[in-house]
């Protein structure tokens, strides 16, 4: 793999500017086998042992502890686990014996966790919320890999009903006895974007036969496979400490993106080849992508979205 390009990436004088307003990030999360395993059990002997389904009853102060699988991302499949913590405090405007009186109704006090990973395992990232059900009154405090540093709320909710369990029955049946299933949109606030590099003569795309910048003088053409330089693609295999650039490059040993990654070019997918840390640069990336056949002559929007996060879209010519 040819890295001359190296030193044009190190001379860009600017990146695209940060938008004053930004728009938050939609995800749209889909459940399945949503179960909560209530801690009405008080012999621990008995914890997990049922292979039964079992039922339990809401219970003012019970622990519980509910699981589900994640199953899509804005309609597109993944993999992963819901699982969150509760304290039972069924507030009501007006209680029956047992429930704590309150100015609204609501649920009780949680941490959730929601646990993302794409079809083959590979892991993407975790989102933490925490606060009082009901949806909207969770909010995001934070997460992990493609979701580091994240914040929003927790929107909208379509439910049908978990399954209440015990904490007798064995959670490794949850699949086998089923569950609920919800859809759940997250409103997230990236602490970072996807962008693609500028430099002093434009984008950072460049052709990947003479890795030559694309330019009006030299235009990218229908079907042409192109380079670009992204920062802010997170994540890679093998991982890298944050802020330390990726190692200078040897035959065979590169550092994959492990997030979800999508390209378009005037709103068309591109097909991907490469989407690795760029060897010897600190949150830089080397994008191969090949310009969809029919693209019209013109100037094109070129579009970069990775774990479902837009950045910014650039324009590149094309003849």
């Amino acid at each position: 793999m040819n890295w001359k390009i190296a030193y044009v990436l190190a001379a860009c004088a600017a990146t695209l500017a940060a938008q004053t307003a930004e728009q938050p990030v939609v995800l749209v999360i889909e459940l399945e086998n949503d179960v909560l395993y209530r801690g009405n059990v008080s012999d621990v002997n008995l914890l997990a042992k049922d292979p039964k389904p079992t039922t339990s009853a809401n219970q003012a102060f019970l622990e519980s502890v509910a699981i589900a699988d994640v199953r899509a991302i804005n309609g597109k499949p993944v993999k992963g686990l819901r699982s969150y913590r509760v304290r039972a405090l069924p507030f009501r405007v007006n209680p029956t014996p047992g429930q704590p009186i309150a100015d609204f109704d609501g649920g009780g006090l949680f941490m959730s966790m929601w646990h993302i990973l794409l079809s083959d395992g590979t892991y993407v990232g975790s989102i933490y919320a925490q606060g009082a059900p009901p949806s909207p009154d969770s909010v995001i405090v934070g997460g992990t890999g493609a979701f580091f540093g994240v914040t929003g709320v927790v929107g909208s909710m379509e439910i049908t009903p978990q399954r209440g369990a015990s904490m007798s029955e064995d959670p490794a049946n949850r699949r086998i006895h089923g569950g609920g299933r919800s859809r759940t949109t997250f409103y997230l606030y990236p602490k970072s974007r996807p962008e693609v590099q500028v430099t002093p003569s434009g984008p950072a795309v460049f052709h990947a036969d003479d890795f030559s910048l694309v330019t009006a003088a030299k235009p990218a053409r229908s079907g042409e496979w192109l380079i670009l330089s992204a920062a802010g693609l997170g994540p890679t295999s093998p991982s890298i400490d944050p802020g330390k650039p990726f190692p200078p490059y040897v035959e065979g040993k590169v550092h994959l993106v492990t997030s979800p990654l999508e390209v378009t070019v005037g709103g068309n997918a591109a097909e991907l080849r490469n989407a690795i840390g760029w060897p010897g640069q600190a949150n830089v990336y080397r994008v191969d992508f090949r310009v969809p056949e029919g693209t019209a002559a013109g100037v094109a929007n070129l579009g970069l979205s990775v774990a479902w996060i837009n950045g910014p879209e650039v324009k590149i010519p094309v003849r």
